[in-house]
């Protein structure tokens, strides 16, 4: 409790005897101003619960709803639906999955010999549909490509006042490029797998580093690579993949970067000049000699000493054997000219090519030989097929480099050759091209990043 000194009570006392009408003022003045502020506060409005309360009931005209439903009833509407062939389909089936029950339609696909094309050879075709909201084929479509690498064949049939028509047309693929990247755990072809990336870059890659790189023996866990690759289109389907534009290879920590690049302009001859792959300053990465006469494929037993199959003793393997099922494509490592085309004795069917500088190069056990003496070949070109014959204890490919007519490690061999810089009128070109590749390399990279994360 709050206590005034005496003095101060007394003095009031004093002045209250005084002047009784002045204080007896101010004190109303100060209850007057105490009314006010809680008359400010309080409600203006009367208490709702007060009020009378009055109903109004009011006919509203409803508005004519009959025309929309007479549009809605008219309205029709078509539904689009995309299915895989399968090795059990049949017209029925198909169209089943695609959600169409149409016998009319049924039956000509069973009769019409361009719709044979649907369910006759490999299975997988990406089918398209468009059928009605009764379940009526209006229109089917399928593509698939052709041998030539920029078209692609469409199956088209349609519904027509008259029945159903169809069609195959040839148009070019679109092309467009796919960022990828992924990481060594076990093989180059397990990384690209679990990286939804298809096996022809894989090759590819393969084929591009394959002179810096031994994909066979010198892969190791936690190796990386970054891919720029073209994917051609049909219709907006990829159906095949096209040319590994760009690439980058982190192999036992040290990077190899690679770009595809077309000179512009054309060569004595007339046509466009010839494009290759050539890392990122400039070289060129295609060298004298390809390090394998196969695509990428698994060396069964190397150039070294070994213990023969067939002959059942140790000697020493002058050669390479790379083991491929038979009917595999057996190309030429460099330019040159076929010496012998024919059959000899272990060798079985054998290809000899005769190269610059006295090299020579052998390739045995073939199931069928594509050449003959005296053609010149390039290099990559098909000179046989993997097979078995001659002393092959199974199908693959014997391969040997000479030189002066003294057997050498093909690998060595394939790494000593020498590469050619971009020359000197396109290189502006190329360090522009080049300057837009280290951009998407990047970008492809950060796929691998966000993946970890």
């Amino acid at each position: 409790m709050f206590h005034l000194p005496s003095h101060i009570l007394t003095s009031l006392a004093d002045s209250l005897r005084r002047h009784p009408k002045r204080v007896t003022g101010s004190l109303a003045v100060l209850l007057l101003g105490t009314g006010v502020t809680a008359f400010g506060v309080a409600p203006l409005a009367p208490d709702a619960a007060n009020l009378p309360v009055h109903q109004i009931l009011e006919a509203v005209q409803p508005l004519p709803t009959q025309v929309q439903t007479d549009a809605l009833g008219d309205f029709r509407f078509n539904l689009f639906r995309t299915e895989g062939t399968r090795s059990s389909d049949t017209a029925d089936s198909l169209l089943k999955r695609l959600g169409i029950n149409d016998p009319a339609a049924a039956a000509f696909l069973r009769s019409d010999a361009n719709a044979q094309v649907i369910l006759a050879g490999r299975t997988g075709k990406n089918v398209t549909a468009e059928a009605s909201d009764s379940q009526q084929l209006q229109k089917l479509s399928m593509r698939w490509p052709t041998d030539d690498e920029t078209l692609f064949k469409r199956l088209v049939i349609e519904r027509t006042a008259a029945g159903f028509t169809s069609r195959i047309e040839t148009a070019p693929y679109t092309s467009s490029a796919r960022l990828a990247s992924a990481s060594i755990q076990t093989s180059l072809f397990a990384a690209t797998d679990e990286a939804r990336i298809p096996d022809s870059v894989a090759v590819q890659l393969a084929e591009i580093f394959s002179g810096d790189i031994d994909f066979r023996r010198a892969l190791r866990k936690g190796d990386r690579f970054n891919v720029v690759y073209e994917t051609l289109e049909a219709d907006g389907e990829a159906l095949r993949t096209g040319r590994v534009l760009s690439a980058e290879f982190v192999n036992a920590g040290k990077a190899y970067q690679a770009m595809w690049f077309q000179p512009p302009g054309q060569n004595s001859a007339g046509a466009p000049n010839k494009g290759g792959y050539y890392t990122l300053d400039g070289q060129s990465l295609r060298r004298a000699y390809l390090s394998s006469p196969v695509e990428f494929s698994r060396i069964s037993s190397g150039f070294s000493m070994r213990f023969h199959p067939v002959l059942q003793k140790w000697r020493a393997h002058l050669g390479t054997d790379f083991a491929a099922t038979t009917g595999t494509p057996a190309r030429t490592v460099g330019d040159g000219v076929v010496e012998f085309a024919g059959v000899q004795n272990g060798y079985g069917n054998v290809v000899f090519i005769r190269h610059r500088n006295n090299h020579e190069t052998v390739y045995a056990h073939l199931s069928k030989i594509s050449v003959q003496r005296g053609q010149s070949v390039s290099q990559g070109q098909t000179i046989g097929l993997v097979g078995s014959t001659g002393w092959a204890t199974g199908p693959h490919l014997h391969f040997e480099f000479r030189v002066n007519g003294a057997q050498q490690d093909p690998m060595t061999i394939a790494k000593q050759g020498e590469t050619i810089p971009v020359s000197t009128a396109a290189l502006p070109a190329f360090r522009q091209q080049a300057a837009g590749v280290r951009n998407q390399l990047l970008a492809a990279a950060t796929i691998s990043q966000t993946r970890a994360e």
